[in-house]
């Protein structure tokens, strides 16, 4: 009873880590469209790329883009940057070049 309760709370937190995973990649998709339709639009407007490279421009990608950083963030943790187990990688690492050095 209690095994199954326990594979019932892992199978809802997989769930929602699926859930929330899928949403970041749908909200990625979207940032791309959109963004991409908003050069389209603006390299075809009466200004052409003369006023493309205006800041206007960029201000839906940049501050959209910061607000993906923060949910790629939410959604995967540091490891989305610095892998799983980074730590205990880099432990290694630096443990390995003192030794190598120590001998030198």
């Amino acid at each position: 009873m209690e095994n199954s309760n326990l594979e019932e709370q892992k199978y809802i937190r997989a769930k929602k880590r699926v859930k929330a995973i899928k949403g970041f990649y749908v909200h990625l998709t979207v940032y791309i469209l959109v963004n991409l339709f908003l050069v389209v639009t603006k390299s075809f407007s009466s200004g052409g790329w003369e006023t493309f490279w205006q800041w206007q421009t960029y201000n839906t990608a940049v501050f959209w883009g910061i607000g993906i950083v923060f949910h790629a963030f939410n959604v995967f943790g540091m490891r989305f940057l610095l892998g799983k187990d980074w730590e205990e990688r880099k432990i290694k690492e630096i443990m390995d070049r003192d030794k190598k050095d120590f001998w030198v």
